[in-house]
């Protein structure tokens, strides 16, 4: 199958200059992956990832990916397996949102979705052990693993972390949602290189274990784990930033009504860090600030953007405590 025309264009996405409302000490940047061809910041590593593999030998014509996803990895290993010929298996469960589901079943081999909660509440340690159930199931198979493969940081580092270098002059600031940790490792490295005294700021939900919380239910995907990847040795952060899933709900729709920008569940998290963080700093000089925003809206509009989904998850909270 010839590679697919839309999804050569991955990367060169739009970095944005917003001025939030109540925050004038900042020069805000704002990079907004959803521009990709299938929507993320995801489509910059399944991209990278095969075609390394493919160069390297790892994986040929016959060998099935397989990987572990909450939905934008798998959508895009979806697209770009099927445009390289391979078969796609993706390891999923119940919090997929109905959109993500359908695309990944449209453009996949195989979709398994994991009914069990694991030990930590939530999907993801069980949705792992299958990955490795698959494996010695299939002789020639290749586990992409957004968790630990260095693969998946390279790709950051060479194309977002260089972009960001190349578009702007300086960067003092940069803000990234954490979850399996590749996007923050690569970029964090790229931008340490050229910006040395450059911030990196990760930002994490809380219920989140990356950096150490407690496991807790978490209804967005997208950001935060319940476990710690180990990818994320290799980061250069500087800070963490915990946020809860009200402020990201509610500065989705705070972007999308002031600044027209609508985007996904972590961006909502990522600008909340942004506006607590510099809302109270006193600062001596308009520093430059990137935030990258990893997708975009539509596939969150039944959950985040959806009215009776936020009154359940408000009540659903209400009870919790």
């Amino acid at each position: 199958m010839p590679y697919l025309e839309i999804l050569k264009r991955i990367g060169n996405t739009p970095l944005v200059k917003i001025e939030p409302k109540g925050l004038k000490n900042i020069n805000l940047y704002v990079k907004l992956e959803g521009y990709n061809p299938m929507g993320s910041v995801k489509d910059r590593a399944a991209s990278y990832m095969l075609k390394k593999a493919i160069d390297k030998g790892e994986i040929n014509k016959d060998t099935v990916i397989i990987e572990s996803s909450s939905g934008n990895l798998g959508i895009a290993l979806a697209a770009y397996c099927r445009a390289l010929g391979l078969k796609f298996y993706c390891v999923v469960d119940p919090h997929i949102s109905s959109i993500n589901e359908y695309i990944i079943k449209t453009l996949s081999t195989k979709i398994i979705k994991i009914t069990k909660p694991d030990e930590n509440g939530g999907y993801l340690l069980n949705r792992i052990r299958k990955v490795h159930e698959l494996q010695e199931k299939i002789s020639n198979s290749y586990w992409t693993n957004q968790y630990g493969n260095p693969y998946n940081a390279e790709s950051y580092k060479e194309t977002l972390g260089k972009e960001i270098c190349d578009e702007l002059d300086n960067v003092d600031y940069i803000f990234l949602g954490v979850s399996s940790s590749g996007t923050i490792t690569g970029v964090s490295q790229k931008i340490k290189e050229v910006f040395p005294k450059a911030k990196v700021i990760a930002v994490d939900v809380i219920g989140s274990v990356i950096f150490g919380g407690i496991p807790q239910k978490r209804y967005i995907p997208g950001i935060g784990s319940s476990m710690v990847p180990s990818i994320l040795k290799n980061a250069k952060v500087d800070e963490v930033f915990m946020t809860d899933e009200l402020s990201t709900i509610k500065m989705c729709h705070k972007l999308l009504k002031d600044h027209c920008i609508f985007v996904g569940g972590s961006s909502g998290s990522v600008f909340s860090a942004v506006l607590e963080y510099f809302s109270k700093k006193k600062l001596k000089f308009k520093p430059t600030v990137v935030a990258v925003f990893a997708d975009r809206g539509e596939r969150y509009i039944n959950t985040v953007y959806n009215e009776r989904w936020c009154n359940n998850f408000l009540n659903t909270k209400f009870k919790q405590k």
